[in-house]
């Protein structure tokens, strides 16, 4: 990446970006960073022990580790990049951005003179060749957690993050050996030391299934190579990111009800047998959280609300997964954003229908949904993420979008979610469509919301008056469709069908000419189009 960091400094040079006081307060930077509210991250620190509080600065240094490896991994030298910028509205862009690509835009360069944004990001060299790639005979090519560089001789090579990053990963798992000599919790101390030593060894599975049996923690930490969606290119590697989390007990004891439900729900799957045969576990990990601190990858460009995790399909068969509802988060989020969206194209009669409570189950059953349906293809038995490839976020995203819908409304017609309107959850989630593709199409949720739009319009599940320009909802016709899609995108997985997914995609994972217009008017209206945060020890209160 240093060919594009010096890039980059000479773009950013040619611009002139040493501003006087004046100039700098007709940043024409500066609409591109009032697209995020600021939004301070808190919690209730009296419900911590003394020992969990001195934790926490100790993992927020871990976790800016993971925020300086995750530079590298979508960019490459931050220093380089930051010390050419006086101009604090750039300065604040590019540091949401992770470099000079706009997420919130296709990833398109928001900085004259810079070139596209490469689809390995930093995980590749960007000069390599698909045939390069294919000939390399290293296994460890398509492993989440390395990157590819070149040897002295020009020659592809292969370097585990351990190799690729070993001061940042030493330092790291130094940390959370410390970390786990605080802990009290006995689930907690165990996954942090683990953890600690996944950070130098680059296997994962052992601290991913220790994660998995954490239950009574009310301190928690996400930390690690994570999600792939960084790497447009293959959608091989992970990016580092660091979240820390405190449990909302009152809220996660109401959720734990609808653990047991999760393997009856992939009994009735709208799909053909063969797709619904493997096991969903009953997992009672179906939590709220505070989020106190967000680091690298969870930090770029728009912002998770919610967690679904592990990612490795053999902790799914053997423990399922964690599903982690970021509640304060969240409600910034429809607060901010999603109740003034909804305003502007929701028809007033259906706008009482947008509820946060339907926004928190849609986005629960997101996660939920995550870990229903296929983990390996019905023919090869290959894991699913590896045959879609970079279609598989895309694919994925919309299935947990549509299929939690779809378990919302299992679980409204077995008696066990009572006193529900479900017209509270599908306006709420066609509102939050117009939310989410504001994310633009280098995100694999905005794709996947496109894509549900164009389902959605083309059902007649949605129709948008042409005089007004607000859309009403369909019920009858949106619950159908919602079954469809569903089945659709189950199908798509369980047959590893790589071409097929990467024409859905292509044909409506798009911005159409009208969804562009409502978002035109969103974004006139000043509406943000995300949210970035005031964190740390000192907001906390914790300083003494």
């Amino acid at each position: 990446m240093k060919k594009i960091t010096i890039m980059v400094a000479a773009a950013l040079a040619l611009g002139g970006c040493k501003q006087t006081p004046q100039q700098q307060a007709a940043s024409p930077y500066q609409p591109l960073a009032d697209q995020y509210a600021e939004f301070t991250l808190t919690t209730d620190v009296s419900k911590l022990s003394e020992n969990e509080k001195k934790m926490l600065p100790i993992l927020m240094k871990a976790a800016d580790i993971m925020e300086n490896i995750f530079w590298q991994n979508a960019y490459g030298n931050k220093q380089a990049l930051m010390d050419t910028v006086t101009d604090p509205y750039l300065k604040k862009y590019l540091a949401i951005n992770y470099g000079p690509w706009d997420r919130l835009n296709g990833n398109t360069p928001f900085i004259k003179g810079i070139g596209a944004k490469p689809l390995g990001a930093n995980f590749y060299p960007t000069d390599m060749t698909t045939e390069e790639f294919n000939a390399l005979q290293d296994p460890r090519k398509t492993d989440w957690y390395s990157i590819l560089r070149r040897d002295e001789n020009g020659q592809l090579k292969v370097l585990s993050y351990h190799e690729a990053y070993p001061e940042e990963v030493k330092q790291a798992s130094e940390l959370l050996k410390q970390a786990a000599e605080l802990a009290e919790d006995a689930g907690l101390k165990k996954y942090l030391g683990l953890r600690a030593e996944a950070l130098l060894t680059d296997d994962y599975l052992a601290s991913d299934l220790a994660w998995m049996d954490m239950q009574n923690n009310t301190l928690d930490i996400v930390i690690g190579p994570i999600e792939t969606y960084e790497d447009a290119l293959y959608g091989y590697k992970a990016s580092h990111s660091g979240q820390i989390l405190v449990k909302d007990k009152e809220w996660s004891r109401k959720l734990s009800l609808y653990a047991q439900y999760l393997p009856k729900l992939q009994a009735n799957l709208p799909v053909a047998e063969a797709y619904k045969t493997e096991k969903a576990n009953a997992n009672p990990d179906m939590n709220a959280y505070d989020v106190i601190y967000y680091a690298g990858d969870c930090n770029a460009g728009s912002k998770n609300i919610a967690i679904n995790l592990p990612n490795d399909p053999r902790v799914h068969a053997a423990k399922g997964s964690r599903k982690l509802q970021l509640k304060n988060a969240m409600q910034a989020k429809f607060d901010k954003i999603l109740v003034p969206i909804a305003g502007l194209v929701i028809t007033p009669e259906q706008q009482k229908h947008v509820k946060f409570d339907a926004f928190f189950e849609n986005t629960m059953f997101h996660e939920v949904a995550h870990g229903l349906g296929v983990n390996y293809t019905i023919g090869d038995k290959q894991d699913v993420r590896s045959a879609l490839k970079n279609n598989y976020t895309s694919i994925e995203e919309g299935k947990a979008d549509i299929l939690g819908l779809y378990c919302i409304g299992k679980l409204t017609e077995w008696g066990i979610i009572q006193d529900k309107d479900l017209m509270d959850n599908y306006v709420t989630f066609v509102a939050g469509i117009f939310r989410s593709s504001r994310f633009g199409a280098a995100s694999a949720h905005g794709k996947a919301n496109m894509m549900q739009f164009a389902h959605f319009m083309e059902s007649g599940a949605i129709s948008r008056n042409e005089e007004t320009g607000y859309y009403t909802v369909d019920f009858e016709k949106m619950k159908q469709d919602i079954a469809t899609i569903a089945g659709e995108y189950i199908t798509l997985e369980g047959d590893g069908a790589y071409e097929k997914a990467g024409q859905l995609i292509a044909e409506k994972g798009i911005v159409t000419p009208t969804l562009q217009n409502d978002l035109d008017k969103i974004a006139g209206a000043g509406i943000p189009t995300d949210i970035f945060f005031k964190q740390g020890i000192d907001v906390l209160g914790l300083n003494n």
